[in-house]
Parts: structure tokens; C-alpha cells; sequence
């Protein structure tokens, strides 16, 4: 629902959209039983190996106390597992475990088809255009 007084405002229409897609994608992982953050993890360690816990909580946005605490239950949930980093020993890197890669691939397939939704509101070009700008607004 747009409001006359804020419709003027860009970070209304972000915060509309915002808000609009991730009650969405919330509801699709629901049913997996998976926080929007456990997937995000998941689908960084699939592309990325061997990432640090301070990589991790900037790609998935994050704060690393909130990370932290987030990957405990994911280790006891036995979807991803720590490992001592080879180069530096004081950092930790995390890996998917079969289990975690498994659940991470049925789970893309919801958020394929969420993005497939949003897709379809838009025309090629504005697909490109609004990723474009978004990722410029972030930076």
C-alpha cells in the first residue's frame, strides 16, 4: 500500500519492496525450517570455499555476534561444520556439510522460483537497470 506523503521518497519505495519480497521469501523458507540468514550461509559456502567468519557476516549481511551465534545452531544442526583455516590459525572457516548442501539445494529451488515472481513484473531491461541500481544505492 503506497502513502500519498511518503510515495516522494526513495527509501520509502525501498523500504516497500524491501519488506514485500522478504515477507515472501520468509514464508518459502519457513516451510524448510530455515532462517533468510542460514540461507544466505548456505548458498555462500556452496560458491565459496573455506570462507572466514568475518567474510561470511559481510556477504550475508549480517553483524558477526549475530553470525556467530547463528552458526552454532547450524553446526548442531549438522548443516555446516568449522574448520581451523590452513593459512591462519586463528581464523575459522566453515564448510557445508552433505547434509547442509542438500538442504541448501532444495531450498534454491524456492528461492528460484521467488525470484522468478519478481522477475515477472519486470521487462529484461529493467531487470538489469534495477539491479544496477540497487547495488549502487548500496555502496
Amino acid at each position: 500500500m503506497q502513502n500519498k506523503a511518503l510515495d516522494g521518497y526513495i527509501s520509502y519505495a525501498l523500504a516497500t519492496a524491501h519488506r514485500s519480497v522478504d515477507t515472501s521469501i520468509k514464508a518459502r523458507l519457513k516451510k524448510h525450517g530455515v532462517q533468510l540468514e542460514a540461507w544466505r550461509i548456505m548458498e555462500c559456502l556452496d560458491t565459496e570455499n573455506h570462507l572466514t567468519m568475518g567474510a561470511l557476516a559481510k556477504a550475508v549481511l549480517i553483524n558477526p555476534p549475530t553470525l556467530s551465534k547463528l552458526v552454532d545452531r547450524m553446526v548442531s544442526d549438522g548443516l555446516v561444520h568449522r574448520l581451523i583455516a590452513e593459512s591462519d590459525h586463528r581464523q575459522i572457516n566453515l564448510m557445508l556439510t552433505d547434509l547442509g548442501r542438500h538442504r541448501m539445494l532444495q531450498i534454491r529451488k524456492d528461492v528460484e522460483d521467488q525470484d522468478e515472481v519478481l522477475i515477472g513484473k519486470l521487462d529484461g531491461r529493467e531487470q538489469s537497470v534495477l539491479i544496477d541500481l540497487l547495488f549502487k544505492l548500496s555502496n
